[in-house]
């Protein structure tokens, strides 16, 4: 492994993140910038008051150049320097927060709590958040709890569901999950710059006090599909997005050969929410 992923590994160990800068080059960049301004003028009366904590969500499956970015050789490269042998990518989101819009609330987007893997260290699932501007406590940037991935955290026994719509509305920004931590940082980043994280970590961002659009394309992959729990993997082929038909035959090939795939018998997980009791026992074992 070298220094730099060994460093990055150890770090999205331990903080549940890691930033590795410069990932995407201009020319993609760009493009990438272009397709989703005109997807997200589109989706902007949408989107209204039930999604403003978020703004605006759309699938990465609305625009083949997202097989691009996807399948992006610098990006899936740092799996194998990280010492993961199996990546999958299950689904892609472009989120954009319009200007002068509400912070996004504290959540995990973690599913299969009750299983006793659930709480090690090593993750199995990632995002890949990719900034389209450079961002800043100004317009919305990431917000993290370092170690909530694998620690427990007072704001665990405030969430409840995290993703309810009353929350996505924004109604009431005195609720904890739009409350400022003690024990948070902010993760300001340059376009182009590739943030990976884990899927349990608690994270949201600041609103976006700025009158421009702050966007970013987030990608969910598994870094060692063949390793995870049967139903597990049931449930990463369950949430996996479907390809268009009408998609040039390259940008699909280049999808569906990272798609997961399971054969077993196995029901998928569901969605179950976060235990503290559960996480205290595997934790006093594990560590």
């Amino acid at each position: 492994m070298k220094t730099q992923s060994k460093e990055k590994y150890s770090q999205l160990i331990q903080d549940g993140f890691c930033i590795v800068p410069g990932v995407l080059t201009s020319e993609l960049l760009e493009q990438l910038k272009i397709v989703t301004d005109r997807l997200c003028r589109a989706d902007d009366v949408k989107v209204g008051r039930r999604f403003r904590s978020q703004g605006s969500m759309l699938s990465t499956m609305c625009d083949p150049i997202f097989a691009e970015l996807i399948a992006w050789p610098t990006a899936l490269s740092l799996f194998t320097q990280m010492g993961f042998d199996t990546p999958t990518f299950t689904d892609g989101y472009i989120i954009s927060k319009p200007p002068n819009s509400p912070p996004l609330f504290w959540h995990y987007d973690w599913f299969a709590w009750d299983d006793p893997t659930a709480y090690d260290k090593r993750p199995q699932q990632v995002f890949f958040m990719y900034y389209l501007v450079d961002t800043k406590r100004e317009n919305g940037c990431l917000r993290v709890i370092p170690g909530s991935h694998c620690e427990h955290n007072s704001l665990h026994e405030q969430l409840g569901n995290p993703h309810r719509a009353d929350i996505s509305a924004a109604g009431d920004l005195d609720r904890a999950e739009f409350s400022v931590r003690p024990d948070e940082i902010d993760v300001p980043v340059t376009a182009g710059d590739l943030v990976i994280g884990d899927a349990r970590l608690l994270h949201a961002s600041h609103a976006n006090q700025s009158d421009r659009r702050r966007t970013v394309i987030t990608l969910w992959y598994q870094p060692d599909f063949s390793c995870l729990p049967e139903k597990i993997k049931a449930q990463m082929v369950a949430k996996t997005q479907s390809l268009p038909e009408d998609w040039p035959i390259v940008g699909k090939t280049k999808i569906k050969n990272l798609f997961p795939k399971y054969e077993g018998t196995a029901e998928p997980y569901g969605r179950t929410l976060y235990r503290h009791q559960k996480m205290r026992r595997r934790k006093n074992r594990q560590f």
